[in-house]
């Protein structure tokens, strides 16, 4: 399994004065990436990188994982990207957060999940292969971060699930996501059932029921005529009592 510290990736930085938006912009303008550089216990610093190495390093094997070399006013250090903004419209780097790497220190992380193999309920079942986690959180020192986790499904079947606990790191790398929490499983492809003619002729053809508005309005009219008929006629006489 390769790790992360297998790409000999280096980053050159340049300490930065200001840290006001204003400075950001200029930064920006010149065709570097504002950044800022912590950890191993020491004050941040402002720096400004060159995005052409930084997109490398987050498109590599490894991405946001890699360990690399950090060059700033003559010293190196080893470090990895924890944070990065794009700009959304136009997709260029805004920003870049640094952080220093002791080689010797646990790190806590996130790495993807690749499935590799055809499933058995795929081949032979006809199902399809849904993969509903794609990434866990791991715990081992920078060398030995894996670049992925890989997991064979091959033997999956329906009513089988790939579930954290059978993911298999290595000794060196400590899961700390939840080991019953699904990974991958197969599941049925569903039909959609189309109307037969017969249904749909019956369908059309059926009577729909009266609406109420019109029952009410025939009640109403049939009271407003019994009403009438209990009125007396105008030629007719009162009886004297």
């Amino acid at each position: 399994m390769a790790t992360a510290t297998t790409e000999n990736n280096s980053l050159q930085a340049k300490a930065r004065v200001s840290k006001n938006k204003n400075e950001a912009r200029r930064v920006r303008k010149s065709g570097l990436v504002p950044a800022v550089l912590y950890g191993a216990k020491q004050d941040p610093v402002s720096v400004s990188l060159d995005p052409k190495q930084v997109s490398k390093i987050l498109h590599s094997a490894s991405g946001h994982n890699s360990i690399f070399e950090l060059a700033l006013d003559g010293e190196r250090t080893q470090a990895m990207i924890v944070d990065w903004q794009y700009e959304p419209i136009k997709g260029a780097l805004l920003h870049v957060d640094l952080k220093r790497i002791a080689m010797d220190q646990k790190l806590t992380v996130r790495v993807p999940v690749v499935l590799r193999g055809e499933p058995a309920g795929v081949k032979q079942q006809g199902g399809i292969l849904e993969q509903t986690l794609r990434e866990i959180e791991v715990e081992c020192l920078p060398g030995d971060i894996p670049t992925a986790i890989e997991a064979d499904v091959s033997e999956l079947v329906f009513g089988k699930v790939l579930r954290v606990s059978d993911l298999k790191p290595g000794d060196k790398v400590e899961i700390l996501t939840d080991p019953n929490q699904p990974v991958a499983h197969v599941i049925t492809i569903k039909e959609e059932v189309a109307p037969t003619p017969e249904a749909v002729a019956a369908e059309a053809t059926a009577t729909p029921s009266e609406p109420e508005v019109i029952k009410k309005g025939k009640q109403e009219t049939d009271e407003v005529a019994g009403a009438e008929a209990e009125k007396p006629e105008k030629g007719e006489k009162k009886e004297k009592k």
